[in-house]
């Protein structure tokens, strides 16, 4: 990861914000396979391949590389979310070759079932665009499964711009605004 600031280290009312560590790797992993087996329940196949033990956004090197980051009640994971900071192989299938330099890219937002209904997902999508300056960069980016209307629909009311669909995949954007 470019290197960083955290502007916004609290989310309230009770979540700590800090990078993920290799000993976070377990729990980390488990939060995913309880979103995948969620949204598969929701009739959705997002994240089903991790059900089958494929990760295409290689969680466990997002960890080494310093770009996970965890929302903690505590001792306990409520949120996670990986921020790129160089374009995955993903991310240049479905963005193609411009835009990267300035951008970040967002994965696996995924939200503890237990802390569901709490707003948390806004909250965390809020910090990514106030709460972290990273160096060089200005700019959001992140894609959702064109059969999920509720994560579009999210991601619409968050102000987020629609880029289009590419793949089977609806392309968001949005600058980051820092207000320090």
């Amino acid at each position: 990861m470019k290197p960083f600031q955290l502007i916004q280290h609290e989310l309230p009312p009770a979540f700590r914000v800090q990078q993920a560590t290799i000993e976070d790797t377990q729990e980390i992993q488990h939060l995913l396979m309880q979103t995948a087996r969620w949204l598969q329940a929701q009739g959705s196949s997002q994240w089903s391949a991790l059900l089958e033990g494929q990760d295409v956004h290689g969680t466990s090197d997002a960890i080494a590389r310093g770009d996970v980051f965890l929302f903690k009640d505590g001792d306990i994971i409520a949120g996670m979310v990986i921020l790129l900071t160089d374009p995955s192989a993903w991310d240049m299938n479905l963005w193609g070759e411009t835009g990267h330099e300035e951008s970040i890219y967002v994965h696996r937002l995924a939200i503890n079932r237990d802390y569901a209904g709490q707003g948390l997902g806004a909250k965390i999508l809020a910090w990514i665009h106030q709460g972290i300056e990273i160096e060089g960069k200005s700019n959001v980016r992140l894609d959702c499964i064109e059969s999920n209307d509720a994560l579009y629909r999210f991601y619409n009311r968050f102000g987020m711009a629609y880029r289009g669909s590419v793949k089977g995949f609806h392309l968001f954007e949005q600058p980051q605004s820092h207000t320090h």
